[in-house]
Parts: C-alpha cells; sequence; structure tokens
C-alpha cells in the first residue's frame, strides 16, 4: 500500500516586524545634526564624523553609502567637491555635492592609520570584511540618534538620506531637483521617498484654526 504524500510541516517563524515599530523613518532636523556633530567632533570620533557628514551630503542609501571607494571621493590627493556613485538599486550613476565641511572631515579621517592602503572609504576592522556592513552602518546610526536623546525605533540608516533632500524641498518646493538629487528615475518613488503628500497635509492641517 503506498503512503500518500503529505505536505510539508513548516515551522511557524515569528514575524520579522513582531514588536517594532515599522514605517518610514524621519528625517534629521538641522538641530540634531548640529548635535550629533559637536558629539562626534568632541569625542574626537574621525571614523563616524566623517561617515555622518558624507551620509548626510550623499544622499546614498546605506548599502551604495558603505561599500565607496577612496577613488570615488579623492583624486590627485584632494577631497573632490562633487563625486559619483553607482546605485545598486537602480544600477544608474547618481552625483552629489562634498561640502567643505565634509571635505575636512574626510581628509582628517584619510590620516587615521586604518586608511593606510585601504581600498574602502570604511574600512572593517576584521580581514575577511573589506567594509562595514549595512548592518553595522545601522549599529552606528542608532548609536548617533540615541546619543541626542532621540527615539532610535523613528529613525533609521534611511534618516540620513532624507534629511538633506527634505530641507531642499521644505526651501525650494522643488520636487524635480531632488528626484535629480536621489537619482529616481519616477517622480512616484521620490514623493514616497520624501512622504512630501503627508507633510504637505500635515502643514496645510496645522495652519487651519476650528
Amino acid at each position: 500500500m503506498e503512503t500518500p504524500n503529505l505536505p510539508a510541516i513548516r515551522a511557524l517563524r515569528p514575524a520579522w516586524n513582531k514588536g517594532r515599530i515599522v514605517g518610514q523613518k524621519r528625517p534629521l532636523k538641522p538641530q540634531h545634526v548640529w548635535a550629533i556633530r559637536v558629539r562626534l567632533e568632541l569625542s574626537e570620533n574621525h571614523r563616524d564624523l566623517a561617515l555622518f557628514n558624507m551620509a548626510i551630503d550623499s544622499k546614498l542609501r546605506g548599502c551604495d553609502l558603505v561599500k565607496m571607494k577612496v577613488v570615488d571621493v579623492m583624486a590627485s590627493g584632494q577631497i573632490k567637491e562633487r563625486a559619483s556613485v553607482l546605485q545598486c538599486k537602480t544600477q544608474k550613476p547618481v552625483r552629489f555635492e562634498i561640502s567643505e565641511g565634509t571635505r575636512a572631515s574626510v581628509e582628517k579621517w584619510m590620516e587615521d592609520e586604518l586608511m593606510v592602503g585601504s581600498e574602502y572609504l570604511w574600512p572593517g576592522r576584521f580581514h575577511e570584511r573589506l567594509h562595514i556592513s549595512t548592518r553595522q552602518y545601522a549599529r552606528i546610526v542608532r548609536d548617533w540618534v540615541t546619543s541626542i536623546g532621540l527615539d532610535a525605533s523613528a529613525y533609521g540608516t534611511h534618516s540620513m538620506g532624507r534629511t538633506k533632500v527634505t530641507q531642499i524641498y521644505k526651501k525650494t518646493g522643488n520636487l524635480r531637483a531632488v528626484q535629480l538629487l536621489l537619482g529616481d528615475t519616477k517622480m512616484d518613488s521620490t514623493v514616497r521617498y520624501l512622504g512630501v503628500e503627508l507633510e504637505d497635509a500635515l502643514a496645510i492641517a496645522e495652519a487651519i484654526e476650528i
């Protein structure tokens, strides 16, 4: 007598987001940016200061930021004023500015002994790891936001990418400029990433007294 094939029994796994607050992460406000910078400067944490400044300026996703190479930002022994990085998600290059403060912090970081002979801008601390991982970067971001008293569940690596473009949109209202800076192929992607519809709706609601 043949035994019928029974369906495979799989162990039930808890949902990855069980007990977590999920959703779009908030961008940092200007006062938050300066508070984190001051703390990193006072602690003389040159790697984290350069990483934080580059994250704000580049507006890159974490997977692209951690893989940045020295040649992406340096030419002829000088830090470039503008750089270009190929995005993992779109496989298209995106250009961004490197502000004076970021250039200074990266130059200081390049003097560190960990950077001697390193191909990557943020080298890993273990020989088998060429650069820091996205998970490590997420932990670093969590440390930054908690150091100034912010709720770590409300902020993440996307907060770094959204910070500067959010301020650009607030000051100019130019979505096309933000789209180009983010390297998005569709305007809808830019709108969702910024959450501008929600922000605009909240601004309208705040202006109405009833």
